[in-house]
């Protein structure tokens, strides 16, 4: 596997496919990045790529694993992506 690209290598190559400056750019990826994380209890879809969910997690008993003993996990709240099957598809190549 190679590298991932940086924050500035996408904003780069953004930047020279739709000639904008980078750091307007830059400033829609802030602003896309601070409405999925208001929007992200009512769901936050990015067409193509996946959606980001708020879920609700039970209550549940665990294991310790250095001493075996069961210990209780509280609920919580988890943000979880899930990836669109157009992604999987493009990504993986059609079954």
């Amino acid at each position: 596997m190679g590298k991932a690209m940086t924050k500035s290598q996408i904003a780069s190559h953004f930047a020279t496919k739709f000639s904008m400056k980078k750091k307007a750019v830059t400033e829609i990826f802030a602003e896309i990045a601070a409405l999925a994380y208001k929007e992200a209890p009512n769901q936050f879809i990015i067409p193509g790529v996946g959606k980001l969910v708020l879920v609700q997690r039970k209550a549940r008993q665990g294991r310790n694993p250095a001493t075996g003993e069961i210990i209780q996990i509280p609920a919580k709240k988890v943000v979880k992506f899930k990836v669109a099957k157009a992604a999987k598809d493009a990504i993986l190549g059609k079954k």
